[in-house]
């Protein structure tokens, strides 16, 4: 933290900045990540480097992602005498493969990240939806979102970001980490999760844009019976046509989106392609 008051930098609540202090918890994360020599690492938020000095030192090429300004002096200084090129900006509105190619980093590459928890699932659904070439995903999230990331069916956690999860990685929670471990102080708790991408989708499907509307509209009402949530598929469908789908698909129509399985939802999603 020295450095950091060095360069007088402020923190700042719109990018959700909440630094790691305990070297123990960065250890833990970078073993989480499976981190070996030669893995190619790209950091999103690297926030005063401690993390980003600690994948390197574990072998890694890493490529630093941060979207202050005011931090990439202090990351300069941090990691002087270490490869590793800091790019300023926001992730989202970055090409991930093009940026890995163009710092010479080869395919695939893990992601590491502390993330803000404004922003978590934006980020989470951005990287996995734009398919780019990331073997895993190792991030330190907020414990409630953890938690949603990881549910079982039926369960108050388990929502439609579950399911997105579930179809393109094996999630897990790794650790749970005090608030007490970051500067400044956050008003929750956290946890590192670990996803770990498939090589193919958990279930396959001839429309995946139509499974994840199916989706969608199964938790859009949570508190409504399946053949009316999931009219708001398709506006003027007829509730029995709804009803006709889900007997077809061998769902029971008395039930309700959060119930559903991906498994069930990827077989109501061939029968509604058909």
């Amino acid at each position: 933290m020295e450095l950091i008051k060095k360069h007088g930098f402020h923190f700042k609540k719109k990018w959700g900045q909440n630094f790691i202090l305990d070297k123990n918890i960065l250890s833990r994360l970078v073993n989480g990540a499976q981190i070996a020599p030669g893995d190619r690492v790209v950091e999103i938020g690297s926030g005063a480097g401690t993390l980003t000095r600690s994948l390197a030192e574990a072998g890694a090429q890493v490529l630093a992602v941060e979207i202050d300004p005011a931090l990439i002096p202090i990351l300069a200084e941090s990691l002087e005498g270490l490869p590793i090129p800091v790019v300023q900006g926001d992730v989202l509105q970055m090409d991930l493969d093009m940026l890995t190619r163009r710092h010479g980093l080869a395919w695939p590459y893990k992601i590491v990240a502390n993330l803000p928890y404004y922003i978590t699932t934006p980020v989470i659904m951005d990287l996995l939806e734009k398919k780019y070439h990331i073997d895993s995903l190792t991030l330190m999230v907020q414990w409630e979102v953890a938690q949603r990331l990881t549910a079982r069916p039926g369960t108050k956690e388990y929502g439609a970001i579950t399911l997105a999860i579930r179809y393109f990685t094996e999630p897990a929670i790794l650790f749970k980490v005090s608030r007490h471990n970051f500067n400044p102080r956050p008003e929750v708790d956290s946890a590192v999760i670990h996803l770990q991408r498939r090589g193919q989708p958990a279930v396959d499907v001839d429309n995946e844009e139509l499974l994840f509307r199916l989706i969608k509209a199964g938790f859009g009402q949570r508190r409504k019976m399946l053949p009316n949530a999931l009219q708001a598929v398709e506006p003027g469908l007829a509730k029995h046509v709804v009803q006709h789908r889900l007997e077809k698909a061998g769902i029971d129509g008395q039930r309700r989106g959060e119930t559903l399985s991906l498994e069930e939802y990827a077989a109501l999603a061939q029968v509604w392609q058909e």
